[in-house]
């Protein structure tokens, strides 16, 4: 079993790698080697499977050729400008987010490999006006560049899928929170901002009302996300391969609550409130709950409450210990 990974440096990325180093093996069928693919050079560690590093360019065509020459099993495509770079750099996002893409996918069309594609997919596929709760088959109307280029690439791994290219299975990842490390330009990077810099006494920045509606998930769900995306019959996915992933939906002002349930009222008061009309603008846009029942009759499972995904955090990434 052979493995590709893009976007392999990043946050998702490492997370999955450990994950598969641990269980070893993947459908069933021990791993031999993870091919791990990024725009940056990464330390690796030491590993009895075999990690094999590129460091490249999804929209160069020689690049992706010496990918598809490993000839994977498997192929995770995670690589992507995040929302608000996407937002600010039109060229960018599309060249990363769409043109990557469709590189890499004609690039398994022709070397007639036939792998297993998951592809992180977003909410952000959707635009408003929104029902209170947005049922699976609700319509694509991106409100933002991001949220389209990850539209076309849904239809492209539909499309593949169905002509038999290879077999994808797109994952709609609500907002992942509590993302570890450092502020990054993602628009919805303050979710995790609000809770993970008072967790451990930094002040936070919250640019948004706190009535704000949104859908979260832990990193340690997505990567259970990823992992059995892989695994799952694709024939019980049938023709609709992208999946909307469950969540928890809650209002900032739940977040703040639960903030305050697990470390008090002085975590909560390191929250400092700067409203930023461009964040807010493309918030207002992106879905706020969802019915998620494909993904949950197929296997797919998140937390069930906003305690649960702080209390994960603290698990995986501060030692179980708080501030």
């Amino acid at each position: 079993m052979r493995i590709l990974i893009t976007g392999a440096a990043g946050m998702i990325g490492r997370k999955l790698v450990s994950r598969l180093l641990k269980d070893g093996k993947l459908r069933g069928q021990a791993i031999t080697a993870i091919e791990l693919v990024d725009v940056v050079a990464a330390e690796w560690p030491q590993a009895a499977i075999k990690l094999n590093a590129h460091v490249g360019d999804l929209a160069e065509p020689d690049f992706v050729e010496t990918l598809i020459a490993t000839k994977p099993d498997v192929v995770y495509h995670l690589a992507g400008i995040v929302s608000g770079e996407a937002e600010a750099n039109f060229e960018l996002g599309y060249r990363v987010n769409m043109d990557g893409g469709r590189l890499l996918f004609e690039g398994l069309r022709k070397a007639k490999l036939a792998p297993r594609v998951v592809f992180t997919s977003s909410i952000a596929v959707f635009g408003a006006p929104f029902p209170a709760i947005i049922p699976d088959d609700f319509h694509l109307t991106p409100l933002t560049s991001y949220g389209a280029q990850k539209a076309m690439e849904e239809l492209l791994l539909a499309d593949y899928t169905r002509k038999g290219f290879f077999d994808g299975i797109g994952i709609r990842l609500p907002t992942i929170c509590v993302r570890p490390g450092k502020p990054n330009k993602a628009a919805s990077g303050f979710f995790s901002n609000i809770i993970r810099e008072p967790l451990v006494g930094q002040e936070a920045i919250l640019p948004v009302p706190r009535d704000v509606v949104h859908t979260h998930a832990s990193p340690r769900s997505a990567i259970n996300f990823l992992i059995h995306a892989a695994e799952i019959d694709g024939k019980l996915v049938g023709p609709r391969r992208n999946l909307t992933m469950p969540g928890v939906g809650v209002t900032v002002q739940d977040e703040i609550d639960a903030l305050r349930r697990v470390a008090g009222d002085k975590a909560v008061a390191l929250i400092k409130e700067v409203p930023d009309q461009t964040i807010g603008t493309i918030v207002a846009g992106w879905p706020t709950r969802f019915e998620a029942k494909r993904s949950r009759d197929l296997g797919f499972a998140a937390e069930k409450n906003f305690d649960e995904i702080i209390a994960a955090h603290i698990q995986d990434e501060l030692g179980g210990k708080i501030a």
